[in-house]
């Protein structure tokens, strides 16, 4: 047993309070990291100790491995946890960490190399028969051989990054006369973002829903999936609104991809918490996209679903303790959903909109839980991901976890920037959504320009406006102008809270 007294956490914002808090109920010392832009940040006041290591550019300060090592030397830190996203899935890192005789909370770096690269992870589940995208299952480069594959795969076609991930290095091509044109944008793109051009080809479903599988692997041998998660609401290939269990599969679809998601585990002998992708046709036929090496952004659903802390699971496992349960010990109970709360304007392409947080008031009541790293005041850095929280609502049935996520999202206060709260109340009312009918083409197909403009008044109302203005213009009462537009669009509750009847 290698027992962790001293955990850093090398990350920032809510994944870090997140892990921090696990951290803490097990009786573990924690120190935090932080860069110039976070110094105020509430991951570093919630720690035992945090050091800052470098400016606001993420390069220059969370992905600076060498300087998180030293703190650890300095502060007499024995194990690492790296979140999600910056270092977390560098193969490099966890050799740096292991080498300095630290224990990384993750998978091996032999595990992360092969998951890591898309081709290497087709090639490593051959041997379980997991159903692949038709495709290339090699790298790439001669357009004239990779035009041939694509027309006997058939359009459209997917050409993708072999090292990519967020939808980075993507390109979807209908027909073979913007074939070359698309993968060489793909090849800059994919060399740009990952320092590595390779591609591939893959077919291009249609109409598919993302579902993926949490697994979870100690260094015993055993492996355990823990269900799926549904996470087709999705904006530039990146999700918004997660669920557990999806509304789609069958208790039979659920055991095939559990177990195919089990052996993609087996195959690089994986440890620790992990996430394998799938794509399901409108046929119910399902396809291995990938693995994610790390905790997920939408891990709470799956903890609501299972009472699991998958935290404190990953601890234990890098720990060396053995699973506590086995996969029959497992059960669905209830349902969640999470809205990821993102500092971003729905109406604008989902751009992102960086400002203060003049009003922050966090939603509360039965089945709501709400994963944060900010406060009323604070400023939304330009410097990072603009998410600014994570809402998540559980119910005895997705029913009920639909209408606590609505009332939530009525209740959470944000003025001073966009957020992508309206957005998830638009999905969660669509009939859509609601029947279970939908893919990862929601936006497209569901989601117009105007989606969330407000209704024009009737002929009546406008009148009724314009008797109204006309009526505060002449006693001169500006101030009453800003009670009207509350009163007339804001809930009870809202209006109540505005001060307004």
């Amino acid at each position: 047993m290698k027992k962790i007294s001293k955990l850093l956490v090398a990350n920032r914002g809510e994944i870090a309070l997140r892990v921090l808090r696990s951290a803490k109920e097990m009786g573990i010392k924690t120190v935090a990291i932080y860069s110039e832009a976070d110094r105020n940040a509430l991951h570093v006041r919630y720690a035992d100790e945090a050091v800052c290591v470098g400016p606001p550019a993420s390069a220059q300060s969370y992905l600076r491995g060498d300087k998180i090592l030293e703190v650890c030397r300095q502060l007499e830190v024995d194990a690492i946890h790296p979140g999600y996203g910056f270092l977390s899935e560098n193969a490099g890192f966890a050799r740096m960490v292991k080498e300095a005789g630290l224990i990384f909370v993750g998978p091996s770096p032999e595990a992360m190399d092969i998951m890591g690269d898309k081709l290497s992870a087709k090639q490593a589940v051959k041997a379980y028969n997991i159903p692949l995208v038709p495709g290339t299952d090699e790298a790439i480069s001669d357009v004239n051989e990779a035009k041939q594959i694509a027309q006997q795969v058939g359009f459209p076609i997917l050409i993708k990054a072999s090292a990519g991930g967020g939808g980075k290095g993507m390109r979807l091509v209908h027909n073979i006369e913007e074939f070359e044109e698309q993968m060489q944008l793909a090849i800059n793109e994919a060399t740009s973002a990952f320092g590595d051009g390779a591609v591939f080809i893959e077919k291009f479903v249609t109409g598919p829903r993302h579902i993926e599988i949490q697994v979870l692997g100690d260094e015993h041998g055993n492996i355990v999936h823990l269900f799926e998660r549904e996470c087709s609401i999705q904006r530039r290939h990146q999700k918004v609104i997660e669920e557990a269990p999806s509304s789609v599969l069958t208790p039979e679809l659920r055991a095939a991809m559990g177990q195919c998601a089990v052996d993609v585990a087996r195959a690089c002998d994986y440890t620790g918490a992990g996430t394998v992708e799938f794509l399901l046709d409108e046929n119910h036929n399902f396809y291995f996209l990938e693995m994610n090496t790390r905790l997920q952004v939408e891990h709470p659903v799956t903890e609501q679903i299972t009472g699991l802390d998958l935290v404190k699971e990953q601890i234990k496992v890098a720990q060396g303790e053995p699973l506590s349960f086995t996969q029959d010990d497992l059960t669905i109970t209830g349902h969640a959903l999470e809205l990821r709360v993102y500092a971003e304007d729905p109406q604008n392409n989902f751009l992102p909109d960086i400002g203060t947080l003049t009003t922050y008031v966090r939603p509360q009541g039965p089945g709501v839980r709400v994963d944060d790293g900010f406060e009323q005041g604070m400023e939304i850095p330009i410097y990072y991901d603009p998410m600014i929280a994570k809402l998540v609502t559980f119910g005895k049935d997705r029913t009920e976890a639909i209408a606590r996520m609505l009332r939530a999202i009525e209740e959470y206060q944000i003025t001073g920037i966009e957020t992508t709260l309206a957005f998830g109340r638009y999905v969660l009312q669509h009939p859509a959504f609601v029947s279970g009918h939908f893919d990862t083409n929601f936006i497209r197909d569901h989601f117009p320009a105007d989606a969330l403009k407000p209704a024009p008044l009737s002929e009546d109302m406008a009148k009724l406006a314009a008797v109204l203005g006309a009526m505060l213009v002449s006693e001169k009462k500006p101030a009453a102008v800003a009670s009207a537009e509350p009163a007339a669009t804001a809930s009870a509750w809202k209006r109540n809270r505005l001060g307004t009847r």
